[in-house]
């Protein structure tokens, strides 16, 4: 199957485009997006990869379904297109950047491609969504090929720094060799629960720092 996704992702997922879960996960979702709105954009669907090729990936960030509102979505985890208001996880994602960094932003832009083009893949677990529906392409197949991106990152790269933030995250960090990388996890930035353990988690910190002691560039995340 011909999926335009950048190459070096190509040469690592080239074996799940050919299982017959793919196939039918592409037949729903031409369906889906020629019969209303979808999100996001078509070309933006492997938009977190084409920002982020595989041997440039320092940290990733895992969220769970694209949102769902007219034109948020944008193919990155937590993000939103510019000029849209700061979702309400965001808004306490860039508070919590603020607080563990001790510096005010100089980006508010929700696009958060300036962190993409770092090294930080922001990966949707779930990577389409159909409008106004949260949650309406969950166990369609998205979650085996997020799940086949997360394995190729443990098993291929050593000392990657991931981020679960709730527990649909920690759930996918079963497939994480937490001998080989660093795992941080908390609740979810969602208002609902921040409070419990989001804010003070100090993950921006706790990453550049392994990434330093790993002789690795650090995430400029303000």
């Amino acid at each position: 199957m011909d999926v335009k996704i950048e190459p070096s992702w190509a040469a690592r997922l080239s074996g799940e485009f050919e299982k017959s879960y793919f196939a039918d996960l592409t037949d729903f979702v031409k369906k889906e997006y020629q019969a209303g709105a979808v999100y996001p954009a078509p070309k933006n669907i492997f938009r977190a990869f084409d920002l982020c090729p595989f041997d440039k990936v320092k940290v990733v960030i895992l969220g769970q379904d694209p949102y769902h509102g007219t034109g948020q979505a944008n193919g990155l985890a937590f993000a939103v297109n510019d000029g849209q208001a700061l979702p309400p996880s965001l808004q306490n994602i860039f508070k919590e950047t603020e607080s563990d960094l001790g510096k005010p932003l100089m980006h508010r832009s929700g696009d958060l491609s300036r962190w993409a083009e770092q090294g930080v893949l922001l990966l949707n677990a779930t990577l389409t969504v159909r409008a106004h529906s949260a949650g309406s392409h969950q166990e369609k197949g998205w979650e085996s090929f997020t799940d086949a991106v997360i394995k190729a990152l443990s098993e291929e790269r050593e000392h990657l720094v991931f981020m679960l933030w709730g527990n649909y995250a920690k759930a996918k960090g079963a497939h994480i060799d937490r001998t080989k990388h660093l795992v941080l996890e908390s609740p979810h930035p969602s208002p609902f629960s921040a409070t419990s353990g989001f804010f003070g988690s100090r993950p921006f910190s706790k990453a550049n720092e392994y990434l330093v002691s790993h002789s690795e560039t650090p995430i400029d995340w303000l």
